[in-house]
């Protein structure tokens, strides 16, 4: 070990946060004082690569990648990462100076997480579980079908926050709580090229239901967001929203790339059938009529969530108050003034037009993001508005109006009534800080509210009288066609 001064060490400690960096993975993997922290670190570190557990385990100090002794430095050399750190006594080990380096600074932190560990411990993993007394063996495999006995409370489950990774929990919370999301990464449908015990996607939903209480720990999962989203890598928070896209989207190519799936550019292409686009995608029709001659330029978009503003209205500034009134405003008729007036094609000429956007086709799962930040003049603001939201949505009155029915072709409309399903709440005044908490809908009736690694019971009046940031709704009759 060199004991004398690292430049590479005093630099990534000086410039890149690597003292808050070592304090949080310390924290987390070194110190193993209580019997769940054991076992936490124990089923959640392994290589990345050969799924292998040694002694000699090591977390990139810069990513959270984890690797044996000679993936690691595979790592380092590749994505010239310079820090890990050694999981069983956390010394630091620089690729430059190719041995482990010291530094004071690093070892006061050591010395005060071992003093306080055992605090420390309980405060990370206690966990308030109801009713959670399911033993393992209730829950089993049956041909590569995973079966839940009904009368359970299998499938709740605290997540470790590392460091301000409470955005990440929220979206994860409430995706793998989708029933036909989770169903279908339970069964033989979904096939990859990894093996499914390899399957970094289906192993994370079926951690979900294997009945064991110990938080799980989503390093793995987030290195591979990392990995597909470029602009959400690192330990600061981050927008609960945007990570919920780069999920989607990562799913969406992982699916895509998956043995009889279509390849595609990664697009939300109409022709594609991956369970991703099955369950999220739904249609927005954008109609352009012009002012002269009543012409309609029709357009399609296709969408997997619906962003909702809450500013003033252009006509007369009032404010929404409801999901409703949200969608009441998106769905209107938008006048294009004389700025911004379209070529018509009929008219071959620039005229004034109006604009209307309407729901052409509804997905299993609907997704509305309220605007709350914005961004004026370099400057940040939340909307805190209170924004009603109902349990039960009826979205009729935002579809696509049919206006060529006639006795031949008209069909009876599909039920597009909507059943809140999860809301993902922002607690706090700026999108870099603050704090992000889900409620979940468990089996029927239930609710619970998810912070982090506690789970607590919620009901449903607490749950509507939220805030809301995410709206997360799922269609109450499914079609089979």
């Amino acid at each position: 070990m060199t004991y004398s001064g690292c430049v590479h060490l005093e630099q990534f400690i000086r410039e890149d946060e690597g003292l808050k960096m070592y304090e949080l993975l310390h924290g987390v993997f070194v110190i193993s004082g209580s019997r769940e922290r054991r076992q936490a670190k124990s089923s959640n570190t392994h290589c990345y690569v050969c799924y292998e557990k040694h002694t000699f385990l090591h977390v990139c100090m810069h990513c959270t990648f984890f690797g044996c002794q000679s993936h690691i430095r595979e790592h380092s050399k590749v994505k010239k990462h310079t820090f890990s750190m050694d999981l069983h006594y956390g010394q630091i080990y620089c690729s430059h100076c190719t041995d482990y380096v010291y530094h004071e600074e690093l070892d006061n932190i050591a010395r005060s997480n071992a003093l306080h560990g055992d605090r420390v411990n309980k405060c990370v993993l206690e966990l308030v579980w109801p009713c959670l007394c399911v033993e393992d063996k209730e829950f089993f495999n049956k041909t590569d079908k995973m079966v839940i006995d009904r009368a359970t409370h299998i499938g709740l489950r605290g997540l470790l926050n590392l460091g301000s990774t409470c955005f990440m929990n929220c979206v994860i919370q409430a995706m793998t709580h989708i029933p036909v999301l989770r169903d279908y990464f339970f069964t033989e449908h979904h096939q990859c090229n990894d093996t499914p015990s390899k399957c970094l996607i289906t192993n994370l939903f079926r951690a979900f239901y294997t009945g064991e209480k110990t938080p799980l720990l989503l390093n793995e999962f987030l290195y591979l967001i990392w990995t597909q989203a470029r602009h959400l890598a690192g330990y600061e928070q981050q927008d609960a929203h945007e990570f919920f896209i780069a999920t989607l989207d990562m799913l969406h190519i992982h699916c895509q790339s998956s043995p009889g799936q279509p390849n595609s550019s990664g697009s939300k292409a109409a022709s594609c059938t991956c369970i991703i686009d099955q369950v999220f995608t739904g249609s927005l029709q954008s109609d352009v009529v012009c002012q002269k001659c009543s012409g309609v330029s029709t357009t399609l978009e296709t969408m997997w969530d619906y962003s909702l503003d809450l500013t003033p209205s252009v006509t007369d500034g009032s404010l929404p108050s409801s999901l409703e009134d949200c969608l009441e405003r998106f769905t209107g008729t938008e006048v294009l003034g004389s700025n911004s007036k379209i070529f018509c094609d009929k008219c071959q000429s620039y005229q004034e037009s109006t604009k209307q956007f309407t729901m052409r086709t509804l997905p299993v799962v609907l997704c509305f993001h309220l605007k709350r930040f914005q961004h004026l003049n370099d400057l940040e603001k939340k909307v805190s508005a209170k924004i009603k939201y109902p349990e039960l949505l009826d979205m009729t009155p935002f579809m696509t109006k049919q206006k060529k029915d006639t006795i031949l072709n008209l069909q009876l409309p599909y039920d597009n009534k909507y059943l809140l399903f999860a809301v993902i709440n922002h607690l706090g005044s700026s999108i870099n800080a603050g704090h992000y908490i889900s409620y979940i809908r468990y089996k029927d009736n239930f609710w619970y509210k998810c912070d982090d690694l506690v789970i607590s019971e919620a009901g449903i009046e607490e749950v509507l009288q939220s805030e809301g940031y995410l709206l997360f709704y799922h269609k109450y009759c499914l079609e089979y066609r």
